[in-house]
């Protein structure tokens, strides 16, 4: 369910976005707001010299908010439902790359919603950013447009320091609660016999801190399982597979998912964490594993490649299904291997021919560096895809690892093609 701009000012409960809910506001002549945002026509031509850039930015300056195309008003308030016409997915795609490319830091994750059909409006809602102030440039000049009720004016020289200031404290407390998370999941695990595969993500915006049910748990669990095999082969030891299908615990204001991994399994033990706030943690054993059809066990110290790919799949499908599930999109990302024995980790690339592991390693690493990154759990299939991608070619890159051989290849993008 969503809970809009539009939903406040009608001083209605959170449910669907409707073409009704629109009507509504119409016939009560809803005035503008410094989060919603009457527009009569959608623009049609060059949209990155048009007010769409400014419009969008200042509403990711305030704090949020929402811009609907296809409605008239009269001193702010509306009046009249106008028919946006031409508005289709090149049009849609335009106007997402104009908030990326007009727009200084950019602005991710619209978004865009078509409502009704005759007459017909296009909703943008434009989320809350961290990365404010967004900038827009004409020429040499650059401003910073914020909404002020319900005008878009710019920002004077304190506001944006003030807003400058905000943003690297959120970075610090972001990076302080991410470094937490990571040393909270590295805990409790036999780091001093064999390598684990650690990784947290965490929102950039977290939400409201509400408790998640346990049937969404297990729902979540379920959907990530069938998307990591959407991105995957099923072969290879994936995590998820370990983790229970019914009975989570409760934890501090999170659902801890369980190792079902026990006895000659144990070398497959996993655990992960949904969080209220949206982080999602999951530490999965790579040392030790048992290699290719003729079952010979690795010592604790020796990973591979394919382990690696299996964990941070599983990893990020349980990530994209928290963020659908949370309404959360943009994600900071920390995926690390850690070991505390004395002695090196050994990184053995999968050969899927022979089926099995080659005879020496890749690469011997006295430490591995955890592989940062940010992905948008609200991407599209193909753009998740090719994110997941790259994030697990960074983690086997640096054991030497050149190729992926279970992750499906990402799509191309349009720039590629």
């Amino acid at each position: 369910m969503d809970f809009t701009p539009l939903h406040r000012a009608l001083g209605r409960q959170p449910s669907d976005l409707t073409n009704e809910l629109l009507d509504e506001a119409v016939t009560q002549g809803v005035a503008e707001t410094d989060d919603l945002d009457w527009k009569k026509a959608f623009p049609t031509t060059k949209l990155a010299h048009s007010d769409v850039p400014k419009d969008i930015a200042a509403m990711a300056n305030r704090g949020g908010g929402m811009i609907i195309y296809g409605v008239d008003e009269d001193q702010r308030k509306a009046t009249e439902r106008v028919t946006v016409t031409d508005f289709g997915e090149n049009e849609e795609r335009t106007y997402r790359s104009v908030a990326v490319t007009a727009i200084t830091p950019p602005v991710f994750g619209l978004d865009i919603r078509r409502l009704g059909e005759d007459p017909a409006a296009v909703a943008v809602i434009v989320p809350a950013s961290v990365d404010g102030p967004h900038l827009i440039y004409k020429n040499d000049y650059f401003g910073a447009p914020i909404r002020n009720d319900a005008d878009t004016v710019w920002m004077k020289e304190r506001q944006i320091e003030a807003m400058y200031k905000a943003r690297f404290d959120e970075r610090r407390r972001s990076d302080e609660a991410m470094e937490a998370l990571y040393t909270e999941t590295v805990a409790g695990r036999d780091t001093d016999k064999r390598a684990w595969l650690i990784a947290v993500a965490r929102p950039r915006i977290p939400g409201v801190l509400k408790r998640m049910s346990v049937e969404d748990a297990l729902e979540v669990r379920e959907r990530a399982g069938r998307l990591a095999l959407t991105y995957s082969e099923r072969e290879g030891a994936h995590p998820l597979e370990h983790l229970t299908h019914s009975s989570p615990r409760t934890g501090l204001r999170r659902w801890v998912l369980p190792n079902t991994a026990g006895g000659s399994s144990s070398w497959r033990e996993a655990w992960a964490e949904m969080h209220f706030d949206g982080s999602v943690a999951l530490a999965a054993a790579l040392g030790g594993h048992r290699s290719g059809v003729r079952g010979e066990t690795l010592k604790g110290n020796e990973v591979e490649s394919r382990g690696i790919e299996c964990a941070v799949v599983d990893f990020l499908s349980l990530v994209r299904a928290v963020g659908e599930k949370r309404g959360h999109g943009e994600y900071e990302v920390r995926v690390g291997i850690e070991i505390t024995a004395d002695t090196h980790l050994k990184v053995y690339p999968y050969d899927p021919f022979y089926q099995g592991v080659l005879d020496s390693p890749s690469a011997q690493m006295a430490s591995y560096t955890p592989v940062l990154s940010s992905v948008n759990a609200a991407a599209s299939d193909e753009d998740f895809h090719r994110q997941l991608f790259q994030v697990a070619e960074d983690c086997v890159n640096q054991g030497g690892v050149s190729h992926l051989v279970v992750i499906h290849p990402a799509p191309e993008s349009d720039d590629e093609q």
